[in-house]
């Protein structure tokens, strides 16, 4: 018998086919099926998140490391993600009152967040059920509240003031934030990171009273400034007038010393002057004599045979023979020579004359 080889092949290749292809199947969706179930069991846990596996709706673990973790596959166990981020919330103006009995509008904010904690997950969890937006809701309200205790610690002066020194921001900051962050902590689980003051402005009536104190204390150190001008200048000028006495007292004194040493010198030249021309000194000292004896107003007589008027009359020459002729008479007992010249200044007549 004849048997055709390819009829033979393609019939035993159908007949393996009818029998492994069930079992490749079968294969395929375990495959398939081993791949689902372990879809089911990863749950991915992205950085700034935790997952919360519950187990039949129960929390029994909190994954916080970012990465891989495994669960069992749904219903019975499923996974909750919590976002670790920080958040912000800010409150509204809110109208508080002060120590001294003022009216500010003040507008905080916090920044916040769920920590990392297992424990701190769960109680954020179970107290908002996953909602950031309720837990910011809550913050706001607790701010608020918080607000109105802590300003009542404070005047107005600590949160306004011209001064930077005065200015108590930081502390009340710090009084806010430990008044909503234990509370906050313990009842949601939510770590607040910071509280800030965002904006602060007046009321009219705060305003008029806080610029009636601003001008208070603005003329008070402006009154300070000028006595303290006046003081400084009076110093300066009793500094500039002692100053000026010593410079004119050291200057008087190098004067006398300078006028000394020309009265020396003038001395010397008058000596030299005499020793050379004993005629010409004469002359020239009886015209100063003359110049300082008779002012513009006086009225003199004399005689002008006598010394300095002499050389009106006689010159140098008459000056010269004076001293010789004095000394004759004298010797002689003869009465000296009245000159018919005698001088008379202002129509008044010589002594003896009519």
């Amino acid at each position: 018998m004849f048997i055709n080889p390819s009829t033979d092949g393609s019939s035993s290749g159908e007949a393996r086919g009818r029998r492994f292809g069930p079992q490749l199947r079968i294969g395929v969706a375990g495959l398939i099926l081993l791949a689902a179930v372990a879809a089911a069991c990863i749950v991915m846990v992205p950085a700034g998140e935790a997952s919360v596996i519950l187990r039949f709706g129960n929390p029994v673990r909190v994954v916080t490391q970012p990465g891989l973790a495994w669960k069992l596959p749904a219903p019975i166990e499923s996974s909750i993600p919590i976002d670790l981020r920080l958040r912000t919330t800010s409150t509204g103006l809110q109208d508080v009152g002060t120590r001294d009995g003022l009216r500010v509008l003040v507008q905080a904010y916090v920044a916040w967040q769920v920590p990392d904690e297992p424990q701190r997950v769960r109680q954020f969890l179970r107290s908002v059920r996953n909602q950031p937006d309720e837990a910011a809701r809550q913050l706001r309200s607790f701010v608020n509240a918080a607000l109105h205790i802590t300003s009542s610690n404070f005047e107005l002066s600590d949160l306004v003031n011209l001064d930077p020194s005065k200015v108590r921001l930081d502390a009340f900051e710090q009084q806010l934030r430990e008044q909503i962050a234990p509370r906050m902590l313990q009842v949601y689980g939510i770590d607040i990171r910071q509280v800030g003051i965002e904006r602060m402005t007046l009321p009219d009536e705060t305003l008029a009273a806080t610029v009636a104190r601003m001008r208070a204390e603005r003329e008070t150190v402006a009154a300070q400034r000028t006595a303290d001008g006046l003081r400084q200048a009076a110093a300066i000028r009793a500094d500039a007038d002692r100053d000026a006495r010593e410079v004119v007292a050291q200057a008087q004194e190098q004067a006398a010393r300078v006028e000394a040493d020309a009265e020396q010198a003038a001395a010397r030249i008058y000596a030299k002057a005499y020793q050379s021309d004993p005629g010409l000194y004469t002359t020239l000292r009886s015209l100063d004599a003359l110049g300082k004896m008779v002012g513009r107003n006086a009225s003199v007589v004399l005689r002008t045979d006598a010394a300095p008027f002499r050389v009106l009359v006689d010159g140098p020459a008459g000056l010269a023979a004076a001293p010789a002729a004095a000394a004759a008479s004298g010797k002689s007992g003869a009465k000296p020579h009245r000159s018919p010249g005698t001088l008379a200044s202002e129509g008044g007549a010589a002594p003896g004359e009519k």
